[in-house]
C-alpha cells in the first residue's frame, strides 16, 4: 500500500505544480507511515525520476506506450487508471491544475472512483484505515467546503499553491510498464504546436505589476510596464481593464483569467474584487496602490501606499533607476 503522486509535465518539462504535490502526497504518506510513490507518463519524462526521488518518491513508476509523446487526457488517464489497477495504492494525488483535473476525472470515471478536486488540507489523523476528511475550494476559491473521501482508493487534486515544495531526498527505484492503449483514447493527443509568447509568462513571473480600472487607458499602462522591465517582471490587469479592451485576456488575472503565485504582486487601481483576489491570493507579498485606503486589496495586501498611480509607479521606477545608476 502507498500514496501514488502523479508528476505533471509537458513532453518532458516538468511543471510547478508537481513539486507541491510531491511534497503534500509525501506529508500524508509518512501520516499513514506508508512510502510515497510517483508516476510519470510518457517515454521523455523519464529523466523526472531524480526530481521524483530528491522529494522522497521511494519508486517511480513509468507510463510507456508508442502514442504518449505529448498530452491527451484520454491516453493519460487510461494509461494512469491501468497502472493504479495493478499497484492498488490506498491514495492517488494529482495537480490542481486544468491538466491536472483533466486526467484525474479521467482516472475516477474509468476506475468508478469518486474524486475530490482541489483540496487544500487533510486531516491531520488520517491513517489510510478511515475516509479521508479534507476542505476543498469551491467557487473559484470563494468557498472553502469540508467533504469526506470514502472509496477503496482515495482520488485527489491538490489545489495549485497550497503547498510549498521542500525537498527530502531518498533512494528511487524505477519500475518501467508498459501500458495498452486503443483507438478510442487517442483521437484528443496534442500533435503540433505554435508558440504564442517566449519567455517569463504571467503564470510562472516572479513579479507581477497588475493595473486596474483606475489606470485610466490602454495607454496608461506604459508605466507599469516600465516598472515591470525594471523588476524582470510581467503586466497584468484586472477583468476591469480588458472587458474596456485595453489589454488583452491572456493579462488578466483572476477566477477567469490565470491565477499567480509571484514573490511580489503590484496591484495599481484595482479594487480587488473576489474574483480578481481568487487569482492573486496566492502571492507571497501583495503591494497595492490605490487611492482608497477601504478597497479590498488594500485590506488584504500586506503592503500598501495610498497615493496616486500615476504619481507612485514613475517615482518608483525612477528610485530603482537612481540605485543601479542608470
Amino acid at each position: 500500500m502507498s500514496v501514488l503522486a502523479i508528476i505533471e509535465h509537458d513532453r518532458g518539462t516538468l511543471t510547478s505544480a508537481s513539486l507541491g504535490v510531491l511534497t503534500a502526497a509525501r506529508n500524508l504518506a509518512q501520516q499513514m507511515n506508508t512510502t510515497m510513490e510517483a508516476l510519470t507518463i510518457g517515454a521523455n519524462a523519464d529523466a523526472l525520476r531524480s526530481v521524483a526521488a530528491q522529494y522522497g518518491a521511494t519508486v517511480v513508476h513509468q507510463a510507456h506506450h508508442d502514442a504518449l509523446t505529448d498530452f491527451g487526457p484520454e491516453a493519460w488517464g487510461e494509461a494512469a487508471a491501468q497502472i493504479i489497477t495493478s499497484l492498488s495504492p490506498q491514495l492517488v494525488m494529482g495537480s490542481g491544475t486544468e491538466r491536472g483535473h483533466e486526467v484525474v476525472a479521467q482516472i475516477a470515471a474509468r476506475l468508478d472512483l469518486p474524486a475530490s478536486m482541489n483540496c487544500t488540507e487533510f486531516d491531520s489523523s488520517f491513517d489510510g484505515t478511515q475516509p479521508l476528511k479534507v476542505v476543498r475550494a469551491r467557487w473559484g476559491g470563494s468557498l472553502l467546503e469540508q467533504a469526506e473521501v470514502d472509496a477503496p482508493i482515495k482520488i485527489v487534486t491538490l489545489a495549485n499553491h497550497t503547498v510549498e515544495p521542500t525537498e527530502a531526498p531518498t533512494t528511487s527505484t524505477t519500475n518501467v510498464i508498459d501500458v495498452q492503449l486503443d483507438a478510442s483514447v487517442l483521437h484528443s493527443i496534442v500533435r503540433d504546436r505554435v508558440e504564442r509568447v517566449a519567455g517569463v509568462t504571467l503564470a510562472t513571473a516572479s513579479v507581477v505589476v497588475s493595473g486596474g480600472r483606475g489606470v485610466g487607458s490602454a495607454e496608461a499602462f506604459a508605466p507599469l510596464e516600465e516598472l515591470a522591465a525594471l523588476l524582470g517582471g510581467v503586466v497584468g490587469c484586472s477583468r476591469a481593464v480588458t472587458n474596456n479592451g485595453w489589454r488583452n485576456h491572456t493579462d488578466q488575472v483572476g477566477q477567469t483569467g490565470t491565477r499567480i503565485a509571484p514573490d511580489i504582486y503590484i496591484a495599481c487601481g484595482i479594487s480587488g474584487a473576489i474574483q480578481h483576489w481568487v487569482g492573486a491570493m496566492a502571492s507571497k507579498n501583495i503591494l497595492a496602490i490605490n487611492l482608497d485606503q477601504e478597497a479590498n486589496i488594500v485590506t488584504k495586501s500586506g503592503y500598501a501606499v495610498i497615493g496616486d498611480l500615476h504619481k507612485v509607479v514613475p517615482a518608483v521606477s525612477a528610485e530603482i533607476r537612481r540605485r543601479r545608476g542608470v
